[in-house]
């Protein structure tokens, strides 16, 4: 009876450390998932996308039909598309500062002037009245037209922007000779026939000369065309741009003598931009 009670004793001992046993291989393994789990988690490296693009910047030349101007671009990129960098309208602010020269001008050199001690005569524009600048400071937009899905292909926005334009008036000098003396002169009621008279005419002044009696006719301007991006990068830009420019002043210009002045200016242009985007 001793030994029956002692074998049942051993028996639930031993039952009871193989339970313990196995709830403890079993808690276990779980922690152990659960720590890989978190391990794996935490591993998962965070990429961060690029901040999408805001801004541009550009400088450009601006060949038109009657001169030529150089101009710089600074816009900020709008787009509820997703992805900005490719699908964007830009909303723009340029200065510009250009050359207006009427159809008339011709350049010429006078071979026949007899001015003493003049074996060279300088070139001059006959019957040019003033040199005509202009500074503009437009606003507007460039809209999307169509996309620009990968990079190396063509965007084509629709441009229209308007502002001031500010028309700068320098007087023309020449040089003429009446065979005895030489003197500078500008277009005058007063000098109106020396300086249209050919045969007296020696040359120009000089760029210089009349620049501190430089006039400014305030005005505006409203501007239309194509705007063809063609850059390779996102970040770069190289566009090309054709359209037709429309001014108008508040007084009437006078480019050349015996032709008409006006107010209202038109012409066609094509324009090359350069520049980068951030």
């Amino acid at each position: 009876m001793g030994m029956k009670r002692i074998i049942t004793g051993a028996f639930c001992i031993s039952a009871l450390l193989m339970s313990q046993h196995v709830v403890a291989q079993g808690s276990g393994s779980n922690s152990l998932n659960i720590n890989s789990k978190t391990a794996g988690q935490q591993k998962k490296p965070v990429i961060k996308k690029p901040k999408p693009l805001s801004k541009e910047f550009s400088i450009g030349l601006r060949v038109n039909s009657d001169g030529w101007g150089l101009f710089v671009d600074r816009g900020r990129l709008r787009s509820e598309d997703r992805n900005p960098d490719m699908f964007h309208n830009v909303r723009i602010i340029q200065v510009e500062l250009s050359e207006r020269r009427h159809f008339k001008e011709i350049k010429a050199a006078n071979s026949s002037s007899t001015t003493p001690g003049t074996s060279n005569p300088s070139a001059f524009i006959y019957g040019k009245v003033n040199s005509f600048y202009t500074f503009k400071l437009g606003y507007g937009n460039r809209k999307m037209i169509a996309g620009k899905p990968e990079q190396g292909t063509v965007s084509i926005h629709w441009v229209y922007l308007g502002g001031l334009s500010l028309g700068l008036l320098k007087p023309y000098y020449i040089d003429v000779s009446n065979g005895f003396e030489t003197k500078s002169i500008k277009y005058s009621d007063s000098t109106s026939n020396q300086f249209v008279n050919y045969n007296q005419i020696v040359g120009s002044s000089g760029w210089s000369k009349g620049l501190s009696e430089t006039k400014i006719v305030p005005g505006f301007f409203l501007r239309t065309g194509f705007h063809f991006d063609f850059a390779n990068n996102k970040r770069a830009k190289m566009a090309l741009e054709t359209g037709a420019t429309l001014e108008y002043y508040t007084s009437e210009i006078q480019q050349m003598a015996m032709q008409k002045e006006q107010s209202m200016f038109f012409n066609v242009y094509a324009a090359l931009q350069f520049g980068k985007r951030r």
